[in-house]
C-alpha cells in the first residue's frame, strides 16, 4: 500500500486528516502529516520530513500532498521526491485526499492520476448542481 504524507501550512494537513477519518469512519494506516509554522526553519524540518516519509513507506512508495505550489511546504516536499518511488501533488483538498486513500493499492503513477483528478473533480459550481 502506498503511504500518504501531507506537508501543509499550519494545521491544514491535520484538519484534512481528521475530516478524512470522519468520512471514512476510521483512521487509515500509512497516513501522516507535517504542519509548517511561520517560525519553522525549513532546514530543521527536512530531517523530520524524511523520517515521517520513511515511516509510511512500506516499500510501495509514498504520495506527498502539499497545499500551495512554490511555498515552503511544497519546497520541502520537492526535496523528498525520488523518481518512481516518492511523488507529489500540490493543491491538496479533501476530495484529493479521499481519492488518494481509496486508490493507493494501485501503482504510484495511477495513484497520482486518481488523486489529481479527484481533487479537480471536487471543485464544483453549486449553482450548476
Amino acid at each position: 500500500m502506498i503511504g500518504i504524507f501531507l506537508i501543509t501550512h499550519g494545521c491544514y494537513g491535520e484538519t484534512l486528516v481528521q475530516n478524512a477519518c470522519h468520512v471514512l469512519n476510521r483512521r487509515p494506516a500509512g497516513l501522516v502529516q507535517l504542519g509548517v509554522a511561520p517560525q519553522d526553519d525549513p532546514l530543521d524540518l527536512l530531517p523530520v520530513a524524511r523520517a515521517l516519509c520513511a515511516s509510511v513507506d512500506d516499500g510501495n512508495g509514498v504520495l506527498l500532498l502539499t497545499d500551495l505550489y512554490g511555498a515552503t511546504p511544497a519546497n520541502l516536499a520537492m526535496k523528498l521526491r525520488e523518481r518512481g518511488r516518492i511523488a507529489g501533488l500540490a493543491g491538496v483538498n479533501l476530495p484529493m485526499l479521499l481519492s488518494a486513500l481509496t486508490h493507493r493499492d494501485k501503482d504510484l503513477k495511477t495513484l497520482l492520476t486518481h488523486a489529481r483528478d479527484g481533487g479537480r473533480g471536487g471543485v464544483l459550481n453549486l449553482q450548476d448542481h
